[in-house]
């Protein structure tokens, strides 16, 4: 049973950090990633039923959204050349 604990703790380990040092950094921002994209769909399904006046509200929230977006790939590709010189 004690062996069984120790394997999985060392697997455990060995998959957290994996070959990277951002693993999580990396994890996190792909989570983010996935958020702002969902949101992103969402703002552009408004644009289908939102009125005229509103229309000018949600293109800026789109435009803050597709900046974040760009942000979290600037990110994502700064930790992979840092991991991969």
């Amino acid at each position: 049973m004690l062996l069984r604990v120790v394997f999985t703790y060392i697997l455990l380990t060995t998959a957290a950090y994996g070959l990277h040092m951002n693993t999580f950094a990396v994890w996190e921002l792909k989570e983010q990633l996935q958020i702002l994209y969902i949101n992103m769909w969402e703002l552009l399904t408004q644009l289908e039923y939102v009125r005229a006046d509103q229309r000018a509200v949600v293109h800026g929230e789109i435009q803050h959204i597709q900046q974040q977006i760009q942000h979290t790939i600037h990110q994502l590709v700064e930790h992979d050349e840092h991991e991969h010189p």
